[in-house]
């Protein structure tokens, strides 16, 4: 028999175990549910076609093409000129604020790399990475070798070059592989050179590999040879008369004033190295090289490096300088330069005490003359090694191209680092000399 469930109270109601089964009552369960106890039945729920929203008002059929017609742009329509001019100005704003945050970014992104331009309006820093007075004086130097960069030969191009038996071909631009622009490699190579930087530390700065500094430093090192050794930095003695200072007045015909200079270096592990490259003067095993410049300060020759314990008279014979001395020519050198025998020129050279209890009156004169000329060959020397490379101990690991290093170098202060004429204040270079 089936009942209806609405009259039936719940607690006389058995749910069934299956979702598909029927309810059953309580035996003895009747219907108690009605009208006239005050039972109100559930409202059923309205189906889904009963919940759909409908219009409340019929729709004509002229509104409702009308509805149809309306877009959400009208092409067609001429917008007012108040709202064009907003609208322009407002891309104006945009693309103004869109340049200042581009260019925000640029200056941010060259703050954060290590480059030159990052130091370009600091000449202290210039001066600090590279040695050089200023950054118009870099950008000088650079101008003079920038045509030359890109008949460069890459020391990874050469090697493999040599592998295969070829002749190793240039390029008219550079390499797209480059990881650095010419120029940030140069810097690279300047502060390799003039502050000392370890490849490691220099390897992340430029953000680079450290066998791509290696690399660089090679490159550079043999480019710079080549295109600078390749200028004849040595002055006729036509050349040399047209800038001669008035302060050598006395000694109208020197061509060059003369000194050699001791880098300290690494002992060597040999024993018969160790001998040959012993300086008893720095008690240190050194490298020794001679350097001359004109009376008016420009660098005019450079030998290469010889082990500290060669005099300086063998390396005078074997530098090659003697071959460029005439008997018209004059040089200046230190007391204990003794090249008056092997030198067919005339030599400027302090005099000696020898067996004379006292010097005459002439000699001192002569003497405190030719230090306050010769200080200037030996302020050029100090500028050599304000570069840390060549201040400190110098590895053997760098022996390889250390007399590469040594004349680019000398080569770029000759280039790029004249003196000027010498001042003739005598207090000044007789206090500079002591």
């Amino acid at each position: 028999m089936k009942v209806c469930s609405r009259h039936i109270a719940t607690d006389q109601l058995i749910e069934p175990k299956t979702l598909d089964g029927r309810r059953r009552l309580v035996k003895g369960a009747v219907p108690t549910l009605f009208e006239w106890n005050h039972f109100t039945a559930q409202t059923p729920r309205a189906s889904v076609w009963e919940r759909r929203e409908r219009p409340t008002e019929p729709v004509s059929r002229e509104e409702q093409e009308e509805h149809i017609d309306v877009r959400d742009h009208d092409y067609c329509s001429t917008p007012e000129p108040a709202s064009l001019d907003m609208s322009s100005q407002a891309t104006e704003d945009n693309s103004k604020t869109l340049e200042d945050l581009q260019k925000q970014l640029q200056e941010l992104r060259v703050q954060r790399e290590f480059c030159l331009q990052r130091f370009a309006g600091s000449d202290d820093n210039i001066r600090f990475y590279t040695r050089f007075p200023n950054y118009n004086h870099l950008m000088a130097f650079w101008i003079l070798i920038e045509p030359s960069i890109y008949k460069m030969v890459r020391v990874t191009r050469a090697i493999s070059a040599a592998k295969r038996n070829e002749e190793v071909v240039t390029h008219a631009r550079p390499s797209t592989r480059q990881l650095l622009q010419p120029i940030d490699e140069f810097f690279l190579f300047l502060c390799f050179l003039s502050v000392g930087l370890k490849e490691r530390d220099l390897a992340n700065r430029f953000n680079v590999h450290q066998s791509t500094v290696s690399r660089i430093i090679a490159t550079w090192t043999s480019f710079l040879t080549t295109l600078l050794g390749s200028q004849c930095i040595w002055l006729t003695p036509a050349e040399v008369q047209a800038h001669l200072p008035e302060a050598f007045k006395d000694f109208p015909d020197t061509q060059v004033i003369l000194d050699c200079t001791e880098l300290r270096c690494q002992t060597p592990s040999s024993l018969l190295l160790q001998s040959e490259m012993y300086s008893t003067y720095k008690a240190h095993c050194t490298m020794k090289a001679l350097v001359g410049i004109a009376p008016h300060g420009a660098v005019t020759f450079v030998s290469s490096l010889y082990g500290g314990s060669v005099s300086d008279k063998e390396i005078f014979k074997q530098s090659g300088i003697a071959a460029l001395l005439t008997k018209n020519m004059a040089v200046m050198v230190d007391k204990g330069f003794l090249i008056s025998d092997c030198c067919k020129c005339k030599v400027y050279c302090p005099p000696f005490l020898s067996k004379q209890k006292q010097m005459p009156a002439y000699q001192v004169r002569e003497t405190q003359a030719i230090a306050r000329l010769r200080v200037h060959v030996e302020r050029v020397i100090r500028r050599i090694k304000e570069n840390n490379l060549f201040d400190g101990v110098i590895f053997l690991s760098h022996a390889y191209n250390i007399n590469q290093l040594y004349a680019v170098k000398l080569s770029e202060q000759s280039t790029g680092q004249e003196m000027g004429e010498i001042r003739q204040d005598d207090d000044t270079c007789a206090g500079s000399c002591d």
